[in-house]
């Protein structure tokens, strides 16, 4: 059932589906956060750049714009094919990753903790965000149709962007002033936030390299799980197509 057209038509339509649900909760919340912001004479440029260096969000508008790459390709082109091109397939490994990690961080570690939003975050924006959009990219895993077998060098590519988010963080962090607290300082997880901690960088250290290592197992997971369905998908192709040339050959 899988492999089938109807399969993949009827899954590209959920794509599309939950690319609009994911993209409606990014909006309502940075709405919220926009408009507590500017009610409290607050910042709101600082707040808005601060809401997209979340890596939830930033996640969540990856896997927006590869869900709908991913939905039209296939409408467009993809029936013409086997499996989906290289780079979508190494975008969709990539935000699958970071998804699964949002979902995985957010409810073992963040879940009940007040995060620096500018706003309270709204409840069915917030699961959309944390839970609905990571279960669907895992089940897209399983079960999106034409998944390429990408090489397992690939796990390197989807690494990189989660090294230079945190970078990022770790730069921009104390140049940033909290426009809600008025801190010198402004991180969005408070496991990055060196002043939590009586070790100061030592203590988020520990923290980055535990992540670090959750990301790249769930990397190898995900290419390997695209590798198994290509491979077998890859196998019945050869197969078709060799049945297909015998009675050619035959004649």
């Amino acid at each position: 059932m899988l492999t089938s057209p109807a399969w993949a038509r009827t899954w590209s339509i959920l794509r599309l589906l939950m690319a609009v649900a994911i993209l409606a909760a990014v909006i309502t919340q940075l709405v919220a956060s926009v408009t507590r912001t500017a009610e409290n004479g607050q910042d709101v440029g600082t707040v808005v750049a601060n809401f997209f260096s979340f890596f939830t969000i930033l996640s969540n508008v990856g896997s927006v714009g590869v869900l709908l790459w991913a939905a039209i390709w296939y409408f467009r082109r993809g029936r013409q094919f086997r499996s989906e091109s290289r780079g979508l397939a190494i975008t969709l490994a990539s935000v699958t990753t970071y998804m699964i990690v949002t979902g995985v961080v957010y409810n073992l570690l963040l879940r009940g903790i007040e995060l620096p939003q500018g706003a309270e975050p709204v409840p069915w924006s917030n699961e959309t965000l944390h839970v609905v959009g990571p279960i669907f990219l895992l089940v897209d895993l399983f079960v999106g149709p034409l998944r390429r077998r990408l090489p397992w060098r690939n796990v390197l590519i989807v690494i990189a962007f989660p090294i230079v988010w945190v970078l990022y963080t770790l730069v921009r962090g104390p140049l940033v002033t909290n426009p809600v607290s008025g801190d010198p300082f402004w991180y969005p997880y408070p496991f990055l936030n060196p002043n939590n901690f009586d070790l100061g960088y030592f203590g988020v250290l520990g923290y980055v390299v535990g992540i670090a290592a959750v990301i790249v197992g769930i990397a190898f997971f995900v290419i390997w799980i695209g590798r198994r369905r290509g491979a077998r998908r890859s196998d019945r192709d050869a197969a078709a197509a060799s049945s297909a040339e015998r009675p050619r050959a035959a004649r």
